[in-house]
Parts: structure tokens; sequence; C-alpha cells
């Protein structure tokens, strides 16, 4: 239940804060320089999805670029957007 305790503090709301706007300036500079493309394939492995986070966790994962071809184990992604609440954050 720590993670409930870690939600309402105020060091959680500025690293929020700090991270989308390091989100959006990330994806604006890579729309902006990069124009190649990547594929990728994998198993899904496990689906989560409790308090708005979905937790996919895939395995062999394989992104395929024009000439190179780069394998992973296994890869954890998480997408914390609170879609379902009121609250602006």
């Amino acid at each position: 239940m720590a993670y409930q305790l870690y939600r309402n503090t105020a060091l959680r709301n500025s690293l929020q804060v700090i991270l989308l706007q390091f989100d959006k300036a990330r994806n604006s500079a890579l729309a902006q320089t990069v124009r190649n493309r990547v594929n990728f394939r994998s198993f899904l492995n496990t689906y989560r999805f409790c308090d708005y986070l979905r937790t996919f966790v895939l395995n062999d994962v394989e992104f395929r670029e024009v000439t190179e071809l780069n394998k992973v184990d296994e890869i954890v992604a998480c997408d914390d957007k609170n879609t379902g609440s009121n609250t602006t954050e």
C-alpha cells in the first residue's frame, strides 16, 4: 500500500509535471527530426489493467528497421493515463 501514500504526495505531483513536460518536448523533437520507420513484433505474455494502469509484458520482441534487426527478450510497458477520472494533473 506504499504506492497509495506516494500517489498523494507533492513529490509525485512535481515529478509527474516534469515528466509530462519532458515527454511533450521529446515527442515534439522526434516528430520534427526522425523520418525512419521501425516495426516491431512480439508475443503478449501478460496484460493487466488496474486503477487505470495498463501493464503489458511482451516476450521475444523484435525491432526491425530497414537494414537492421534488434531482438529483446522481454519488455514491460506501462501507461497510467487517468482516462476514467475527472482529475486534472
